[in-house]
């Protein structure tokens, strides 16, 4: 080969061998720009993960705390509500008693609770259903409560005892047509007066 084509060969290899490096110069920055960049994505969506991952954890966590104090609530509650029936049921059985016995104090319950309903009827002409074993201890007032009444509503009243009821105590009174009735058994006036009773009975209970 003669000197000037070797000169030739020489100078595009140079060339040849400047542009590879060239290329190859370029092209590790750009492969290390580029691992650079994933790792930073990768960092990123790391810490996303991580972030999501908080705030779910933080989310059930909140919903068991949530959930816990519901449950425990609800669980006080029905404890509550447990505690206020059975005293509502010893005060029923008490007063089951106390109605079955002859004590002064039931007749004169008894005796109230029929003049309070004959005035709320407005007297007149009215039936006194009571149990069997009741009727002893208040027909002979009969008269004064009648006389009562009518000094309550100003009309002219009779009593008369109907049939037998089936009670723990107290009385269902109703006019002779029976198109009024009160119905003041023990029972009936439990039931009636229970939500006030519950609200005073929880206040004593969970003062």
């Amino acid at each position: 080969m003669s000197a000037g084509t070797e000169k030739i060969v020489s100078s595009i290899m140079s060339n040849a061998q400047v542009k590879a490096d060239t290329i190859l110069g370029k092209a590790e920055e750009e492969n290390n720009s580029i691992l650079e960049k994933g790792r930073e994505e990768a960092l990123q969506e790391k810490e996303k993960i991580l972030e999501d991952a908080k705030k779910q954890s933080n989310m059930k966590y909140q919903q068991l705390i949530s959930e816990a104090k519901m449950n425990s609530r609800r669980m006080e509650l029905e404890a509550r509500e447990e505690v206020i029936e059975d005293s509502f049921k010893k005060a029923e059985e008490k007063l089951e008693e106390i109605a079955s016995s002859d004590s002064v104090e039931y007749k004169e319950s008894l005796k109230n609770i029929v003049t309070e309903a004959a005035a709320e009827i407005g007297g007149g002409d009215i039936i006194v259903l009571l149990k069997e074993s009741d009727v002893a201890k208040i027909k002979d007032s009969l008269p004064k409560i009648a006389e009562e009444v009518k000094g309550k509503t100003g009309k002219d009243t009779t009593l008369e005892i109907g049939g037998d009821i089936k009670t723990i105590g107290g009385a269902v009174v109703k006019t002779r047509n029976g198109e009024i009735e009160v119905n003041n058994t023990i029972e009936a006036r439990m039931l009636r007066f229970k939500k006030d009773l519950r609200s005073k009975v929880a206040a004593v209970l969970f003062k």
